[in-house]
């Protein structure tokens, strides 16, 4: 069974691009627009893990982090934003992200390299 990860992206030529990569990787690939969006998500179904923009309407990345803290059994949490000042980076692993790449400096294979090293392996196809 195909691991699933949940993109929270609300550029959709980026959040497409992503979901196609990881679909061609062997995941499974969900795309929520903002974080209400992904809070939706996550109550209906369970993730192996989840990419994170910062920037977005309704409830931003920091916002999404925030609502979900202390939620039981929560995947490990990849920040992919454009904000590349070290205060954002630190801001977002301080509320629980244990990832953060810069979207505009960072290919999409180097991508899926992060995201193999917060994913168990032996479950991987």
């Amino acid at each position: 069974m195909a691991l699933k990860i949940l993109i929270v992206e609300d550029e959709r030529p980026i959040a497409k691009a992503l979901q196609l990569k990881l679909t061609s990787s062997g995941y499974e690939a969900t795309v929520a627009a903002d974080g209400m969006q992904a809070i939706s998500e996550l109550e209906k179904n369970k993730f192996d893990l989840i990419l994170l923009d910062l920037i977005m309407p309704n409830l931003d990345g920091f916002g999404f982090l925030d609502a979900i803290k202390g939620k039981p059994n929560l995947p490990p949490i990849i920040v992919s934003s454009n904000l590349s000042q070290q205060e954002d980076i630190d801001k977002a692993k301080s509320k629980g992200a244990v990832g953060y790449y810069v979207k505009s400096n960072t290919p999409l294979s180097a991508i899926i390299q992060q995201i193999n090293q917060y994913l168990p392996h032996e479950t991987r196809q």
